[in-house]
């Protein structure tokens, strides 16, 4: 996929990953609106890029990924800005167990509507021209993270659900790639901000989170390969491992040979 004239919408842009694969997709030729619920840090994001690209590349769009409303607001809004969407990137995250009711809402049931919403955008049945739908999972949805079982479970559940939804857009023939990304540890304002705290009753085993910082991953290298998930259409329910060694397209051996009925 080249992404001269093409359009992007990105949760989460304000800051960290979010706005690194803003920035990739601008340097690459799309138009990105920029969704984020902080709107002092999402303006200024704008201001970065509009000094770079120009004003009439991006928009900024204050959302809170949680409410059906604004996240269905801000896709008609870029279309009435931009004219169409051909790339969204549900990356709006967030880490803390003890508020894991609101963590599931962002980082799980978040990413679901704002899948099926670009479904309904870019399918070619209803008169989409088809896309792509990269959804933020992490390496946490590949394996268990110990002080943060339900931030673990959030990702399994993007990594799961991407992969599905993947096989039901292909055999639907609607046209959008739906792929899902699991870097490690990012150096990113999250986990910048992180606090014993945020663990809640598993505050104890914090320490496994520091051991990890050692092979931190900067947001360049992530966004690199945010773009290959974007531009390579033979991806689609790709899920892509990042470490400080690389990137992996993971192989998952299912037990079935076909997926369940």
């Amino acid at each position: 996929m080249a992404l001269s004239g093409k359009v992007a919408l990105v949760t989460g842009a304000a800051q960290g990953l979010g706005k690194g694969f803003s920035g990739i997709l601008l340097k690459n030729g799309a138009k990105v609106a920029l969704l984020d619920i902080d709107e002092t840090v999402g303006k200024s994001a704008k201001a970065d890029f509009d000094k770079e690209y120009g004003k009439d590349c991006t928009t900024f769009l204050t959302c809170d990924v949680t409410s059906d409303e604004q996240l269905k607001d801000a896709f008609q809004k870029t279309i009435e800005r931009f004219g169409r969407i051909d790339i969204v990137s549900n990356n709006a995250g967030t880490v803390n167990e003890i508020y894991w009711k609101k963590m599931i809402e962002i980082n799980l049931n978040a990413v679901i509507r704002g899948t099926f919403l670009a479904l309904q955008h870019m399918k070619k049945d209803t008169g989409g021209e088809g896309g792509v739908i990269v959804n933020t999972a992490s390496m946490a949805g590949l394996g268990p993270v110990r002080n943060s079982p339900v931030y673990t479970a959030t990702k399994h559940g993007v990594v799961g659900f991407t992969r599905a939804v993947a096989l039901a857009s292909g055999l639907s023939g609607y046209g959008v790639r739906v792929n899902a990304l699991c870097p490690g540890l990012v150096k990113t304002p999250l986990i910048d901000n992180l606090t014993n705290e945020m663990y809640g009753r598993f505050a104890h085993l914090s320490h496994f989170t520091d051991e990890l910082k050692a092979g931190i991953i900067e947001v360049p290298v992530v966004a690199e390969k945010f773009l290959q998930l974007v531009t390579d259409e033979s991806n689609n329910g790709a899920v892509m491992k990042i470490t400080g060694d690389g990137a992996t397209y993971m192989n998952f051996k299912d037990v079935l040979k076909n997926p369940l009925p």
